[in-house]
């Protein structure tokens, strides 16, 4: 799975492609993360790659010229150009089902804006697939693109240590909430283990999960059983 990240601050992913996970899947070559500056398509001597926005208004815009050169370039290196997608808070809610459908992905190139965001030629003539990290404002759409990036790759093989991990996460397969996970010591400050999950009885521990899951998204998160 190959991740291409656009944007005008590289070196906020420098220190997040050293967490574990992430690491241990790029060192086996499962995943690959590169990282493009637009300004190195920028093509005055000041390197800018934004400005006013016509009509006024606060804030600046970036414009089209070194985005569309940089996306057509990065597209370029392989012959599969990827699925561009755009972080902006006018897109697609990220949510497990979506994650899923990027997964079927084998190399998305994000386009993370900032400032007031891009020039609308930019969504016109590229079309990206617009996807919004949740109804709320960050300064660019680097978290974001760390946010897909996180999710996806759980969902490329080879990369949990254990390949169910993900079936039976919060949204997994059942689109449940998780069931409550207990480990050492059994009692702490008054607080025990369920006695199920010391019976060794691996059909009613399932059992218990199940129901565990299913009264847990009822009253943390009901709109999923709807």
């Amino acid at each position: 799975m190959r991740f291409d990240v656009l944007t005008l601050f590289p070196e906020l992913f420098h220190s997040y492609l050293q967490q574990s996970l992430l690491k241990l899947a790029i060192e086996k070559s499962l995943v690959d993360v590169r990282l493009w500056n637009f300004r190195d398509w920028a093509t005055d001597k000041h390197k800018s790659v934004d400005d006013t926005p016509y009509g006024g208004g606060p804030g600046m815009l970036i414009g089209c010229p070194a985005v569309y050169s940089c996306v057509e370039t990065v597209r370029a290196e392989t012959t599969e150009p990827g699925q561009l997608i755009m972080l902006t808070p006018q897109g697609r809610r990220l949510d497990q089902s979506l994650v899923r459908e990027l997964a079927t992905f084998s190399r998305l190139i994000l386009l993370c804006g900032r400032y007031e965001g891009f020039d609308e030629r930019i969504n016109v003539g590229l079309k990206p697939l617009e996807v919004s990290a949740g109804d709320f404002i960050c300064n660019g759409g680097e978290v974001p693109a760390m946010m897909i990036i996180d999710t996806v790759i759980r969902l490329v093989p080879g990369v949990l240590g254990d390949e169910t991990s993900s079936k039976y996460d919060s949204f997994g397969e059942s689109g449940l909430l998780e069931y409550p996970q207990y480990t050492r010591p059994r009692e702490f400050r008054g607080m025990s283990v369920p006695e199920i999950l010391l019976s060794g009885n691996h059909a009613a521990i399932a059992d218990w999960r199940h129901r565990q899951s299913l009264d847990r998204t009822r009253r943390k998160r009901g709109d999923l059983i709807d």
